[in-house]
């Protein structure tokens, strides 16, 4: 992979064309700079141009192109919207009409990210990740390091949701069920956790050994039992649109009449079905975000929106603790991996952390109920 850098033929038109692209986003070939890009094989042009986002990642993952600093070169892309100048071709087009016509959330479909994602294997996560586990965004205010943040994140939403000794919570996509265990010891209520990942439902079985906790492997739309509260962190990304409205349904079939539920999401500032291409391929398969306005209309005939609380500048943060921590800890995994799975997730936190920082995608937790009398008054 580590190969030198090739001098781009001055006369190639692709070149010149990318060369100019990037210079609008304060990017140059082979530049100084750590937000430059170092070119490896000149055949990394046309295909991005050609493939745009899926070419551009494909192509770091097979070494054709390197940066110091990939996640300010993705956030310098992103501000400049140099997205739009090389999409558009026909497999994206193909796979936004399929995406219209076809339901890749299905409850068939639905269990392909946590075969081909979350089951990648607990000794990834567990080294990369904090100690309760948590893949989703932390809640930095007043913290200094990831694993106070990811605690913060998880008081953050037991107090948002007024969780009380004797309570019912259910936790649809409990991941590898930190906040399960979290919110069973400190505030003594009775656990359900939901997952469609054998790997986590195996692991967070261990973790809740002993607590009030129960883990299925379930699809979320096989619910149907009553909860005190309802909370689901990082898994409405893979719901997708054609589904909102059901998903909201079933919150609100297992939601008892005074309960509240917490919905943590990441968010796209529009409403579309342009999936990333590279990441709908190789890190969250049939994945969609959500916009405020795809959130609130399915919501809309269940549940009042309480609160709204932003803070997706903190994934940013939080990517980039991820990405150190992988880093470091990739000699104990190695033998388990290849090196162009390392140079996957490499760009997939980085680009992530990029695309957070230029406020491209955001960060949501809502508090939703059927109309708390008097209001809810929610920390912060």
């Amino acid at each position: 992979m580590n190969k030198k850098i090739i001098m781009p033929d001055p006369d190639n038109s692709w070149f010149r064309i990318s060369r100019d692209l990037l210079r609008e986003a304060g990017v140059e070939i082979n530049g100084k700079r750590a937000t430059d890009i170092q070119v490896k094989d000149n055949r990394f042009y046309k295909r991005v141009l050609q493939q745009g986002s899926l070419g551009l990642g494909e192509s770091y993952m097979d070494g054709w192109w390197d940066c110091e600093s990939l996640d300010g070169f993705m956030t310098l892309l992103l501000q400049a919207d140099l997205e739009s100048a090389v999409r558009g071709n026909l497999k994206d087009l193909v796979r936004v009409a399929g995406a219209r016509l076809l339901n890749p959330q299905s409850k068939k479909r639905a269990w392909i990210v946590g075969k081909e994602h979350y089951d990648l294997g607990n000794d990834l996560f567990s080294l990369m990740l904090d100690p309760w586990m948590q893949y989703s965004c932390a809640y930095w205010k007043d913290a200094a390091d990831l694993c106070t943040a990811q605690q913060n994140k998880l008081k953050l939403i037991c107090e948002k949701l007024q969780l009380k000794k004797g309570m019912t919570l259910l936790d649809i996509g409990c991941g590898w069920g930190g906040l399960a265990a979290f919110a069973a010891e400190n505030y003594g209520v009775k656990v359900t956790g939901i997952t469609i990942s054998a790997e986590q439902q195996k692991l967070a079985r261990t973790r809740c050994e002993g607590l009030d906790v129960e883990i299925l492997l379930q699809d979320y739309r096989d619910l149907d039992r009553q909860f005190d509260r309802i909370v689901s962190v990082g898994m409405f990304e893979h719901v997708g649109p054609k589904n909102y409205a059901t998903y909201f349904s079933v919150v609100e079939r297992n939601l008892k009449p005074d309960g509240l539920f917490l919905l943590h999401t990441i968010g796209s500032n529009k409403t579309d079905l342009n999936v990333d291409p590279w990441i709908n391929k190789y890190i969250f398969p049939n994945g969609c975000l959500p916009s405020i306005a795809q959130i609130a209309t399915a919501s809309e005939p269940w549940l009042v929106v309480e609160d709204l609380h932003n803070f997706g500048a903190d994934y940013d943060r939080t990517l980039m603790a991820w990405n150190a921590r992988f880093q470091a800890t990739w000699p104990q995994i190695e033998d388990n991996y290849s090196e162009r799975f390392k140079r996957m997730f490499t760009y997939y936190l980085n680009a992530c952390a990029g695309a957070f920082r230029a406020r491209h995608i955001q960060l949501w937790q809502l508090v939703l109920s059927r109309g708390v009398s008097g209001g809810l008054r929610v920390p912060r």
